[in-house]
């Protein structure tokens, strides 16, 4: 699993990105008992597209995280706060590698380039995997 896996399943939640899986893979099991597979297999498969489709507003989640962490942490401009706010290492070596993972072409010493690009970037893929981000955050 990739850094920014761990970021959106800690933002999205790991066990809601697991439960789609975990139904459809029960839904074979079901199958041999022939009728409650029919049933089964379309439940599951509207769990397994529902996340796709289904928005996350990541500005409570975030928020209570900072709030939960006890910290003073600026998640809306910080890559480096975001990543404690939802208890991951935010080191370099981390962040080096989120930034290989989102196509960061530009200088790694750089960091505060990287980390603008990578919160940038960030908010932006989030987006696209769901996650309702301020329009401030995106530009």
């Amino acid at each position: 699993m990739g850094i920014f896996d761990k970021i959106k399943n800690a933002i999205f939640g790991g066990e809601a990105q697991a439960a789609p899986v975990t139904e459809a893979a029960s839904a074979p099991k079901m199958e041999p008992a022939q009728r409650p597979a029919a049933p089964s297999a379309a439940p599951s498969a509207t769990p397994t597209t529902s996340p796709a489709t289904a928005t996350v507003d990541i500005v409570p989640i975030l928020d209570a995280a900072v709030k939960k962490s006890g910290q003073k942490l600026d998640w809306r401009h910080s890559i480096v706060d975001l990543m404690k706010a939802v208890g991951m290492d935010a080191s370099l070596s981390e962040r080096k590698e989120l930034a290989a993972e989102l196509g960061y072409s530009g200088d790694t010493g750089d960091s505060a380039k990287m980390n603008m690009f990578l919160h940038k970037a960030l908010m932006k893929k989030l987006s696209e995997n769901g996650g309702k981000v301020p329009a401030d955050l995106m530009d």
